[in-house]
């Protein structure tokens, strides 16, 4: 059923709006409004709708159709989009900001972190994206929205980032870490699209709401983003070891780092270990703060998560720990991501 849109107006007609330029706009566009259309005019036409096809089922007959957003981050067409959009996908067809419809093929996907990357087959250069960083992130910073909820292309919603360092579990059950929160509405059709700052940079991948709840809407930052699509268009899949652990960025207070004489403001704390984990078998306990792995300065999760690579399976690491004001060295042995 088609929804009733009641247009408002008044008696003198429909009003009219200074184009960008003319005298008038500066009432109109204020500091905030002019940011967000100047983020916006950025990274609009780098937003693509993404309708995928897939098998229902390895015993069941015919299709299942889906579709999200993703953002193109270069010009010959690599776009970055959720695992849960295009996981499984037997035919990925992209619509550009200017209406133009074009075939995309799946390059890799890694529902550990809910992050994929698609190549959109165009014989010309593509707009895209540029990619900020997320690490520097602070609460109360504006936060845009940009994607197709409902097939309602290149919807714009705003808001701010409300959290960051959020945990949340991806739809293979496992833990993805350092989660933004923003209160930027999303909305089925949201998924894969990207998160922009006022300036213009991409500093998140939109990818969860919390239902029925209003205002809490998640985002990968961008930081993990960049890392994990690199690592895909390289190699076509994600090889990890893995301890075991959940865990978030926390600020350390001054008079720690220098007791410790660390370098950096920041740790990772311990939010919960896995039962029977690496971690939990090598004494690691929820409230520990890591801060080396192997004479590596540990500052964020993003660090520890790149420390574990396919080559770590199986090798003793030397992990630095802060626990009530105490530092201790443990040891661990990360397993494959394959024995999880």
């Amino acid at each position: 059923m088609t929804p009733h849109i009641q247009l408002v107006s008044d008696s003198t007609g429909p009003a009219q709006v200074p184009a960008p330029g003319e005298k008038g706009e500066g009432p109109l566009l204020d500091a905030y409004s002019s940011a967000i259309v100047g983020a916006v005019d950025k990274v609009g036409p780098s937003v693509v709708n993404i309708d995928v096809r897939s098998r229902r089922g390895p015993d069941a007959v015919g299709e299942r159709r889906g579709s999200g957003s993703g953002f193109i981050v270069s010009p010959d067409g690599f776009a970055i989009t959720n695992s849960h959009v295009v996981s499984g996908a037997t035919r990925i067809d992209v619509g550009l900001s200017d209406g133009t419809r074009l075939r995309a093929s799946l390059i890799g996907d890694d529902p550990d972190t809910d992050l994929a990357v698609i190549r959109i087959d165009s014989r010309k250069p593509l707009p895209h994206a540029q990619v900020g960083e997320s690490r520097r992130l602070r609460v109360g910073q504006i936060a845009i929205a940009i994607g197709n909820p409902y097939g309602f292309n290149t919807t714009v919603t705003t808001g701010v980032i409300s959290a960051t360092g959020r945990s949340m579990r991806s739809r293979t059950g496992r833990l993805i870490d350092n989660i933004l929160q923003t209160d930027a509405a999303l909305n089925p059709g949201n998924s894969g699209g990207p998160l922009v700052d006022s300036a213009g940079k991409v500093i998140g991948v939109n990818t969860a709401v919390v239902l029925p709840a209003q205002g809490i809407c998640f985002a990968i930052p961008i930081d993990t983003a960049s890392w994990i699509a690199g690592k895909l268009i390289r190699d076509g899949k994600i090889s990890r070891s893995r301890i075991g652990i959940a865990g978030q960025t926390v600020p350390l207070p001054l008079q720690m780092r220098r007791y410790f004489e660390l370098l950096g403001e920041t740790g990772v704390m311990v939010a919960g270990t896995e039962p029977d984990g690496p971690a939990h078998r090598a004494g690691i306990e929820e409230g520990d703060v890591i801060v080396e792995l192997d004479d590596q300065r540990i500052l964020s999760i993003d660090d520890l998560q790149r420390e574990f690579t396919e080559e770590r399976a199986g090798q003793r690491m030397r992990v630095g720990i802060i626990r009530h004001q105490e530092k201790l060295e443990l040891t661990v042995i990360p397993e494959s991501t394959s024995n999880a």
